[in-house]
């Protein structure tokens, strides 16, 4: 799922109150009042109220700071709040970050300290995927991903790196190199044409969806 914030980060905003929902008041309240939950990367997240007021919510352990949960034990509109936009999307589910793709910058959720490069759906392939070359229109089948730079896998048959081949250079040289063969292969009276066997290293900007 593509994961992107509506609205920007420091802002308050409510949400919308499904038109069939049967809501109790501490859900109403946890929708329809201005809200800015921020995530942590772990079980807690912050959420600022108005005129201001800011709590700790984990939403694991089902705790707040607020006075309604502390002095109530009630599931207060805060907890309420978090658990709405992890489910919507709006804010990583526990154990997890928003960062960036290293390709377009669309935002994805991501576990914390996870290595990079972090990439959104649109570009993140997986062996035995179908893709799309920019360049030649043709389809070509995922066969190896890799998290190194285009601008530190060689070629070896061309003497530079990938980053660096002609039809790659307008493709970012900090793209992560995927491989990828194109399924056409030719027969010859003698078999399989070697050169039609032959795998490609590609900038990963450079590949797209078939149905892009």
């Amino acid at each position: 799922m593509t994961h992107t914030r509506s609205t920007p980060a420091s802002q308050k905003t409510n949400l919308p109150v499904p038109s069939d929902a049967h809501l109790d008041e501490r859900s109403r309240r946890a929708r329809e009042e201005p809200m800015l939950v921020t995530a942590f990367g772990g079980d807690v997240y912050e959420v600022e109220t108005e005129p201001g007021h800011r709590y700790l919510a984990n939403v694991v352990a089902g705790r707040c700071t607020c006075p309604d949960h502390l002095f109530r034990d009630a599931r207060c509109k805060h907890l309420r709040r978090v658990a709405i936009e992890i489910t919507e999307g709006r804010v990583p589910p526990p154990g997890h970050v928003a960062v960036p793709c290293a390709v377009c910058s669309e935002e994805v959720f991501v576990r914390t300290a996870s290595a990079d490069p972090h990439l959104c759906p649109r570009h993140r392939f997986q062996r035995g995927d179908v893709a799309r070359d920019r360049e030649t229109g043709g389809l070509v089948l995922v066969v190896a991903v890799s998290n190194r730079r285009a601008d530190e896998v060689r070629i070896p048959s061309q003497d530079c790196t990938v980053a660096e081949y002609a039809t790659n250079r307008a493709y970012p040289a900090s793209d992560p190199v995927v491989s990828a063969v194109y399924p056409a292969v030719r027969v010859t009276g003698d078999g399989p044409a070697p050169e039609s066997l032959r795998v490609y290293s590609f900038p990963v900007s450079r590949l797209v969806r078939p149905e892009s």
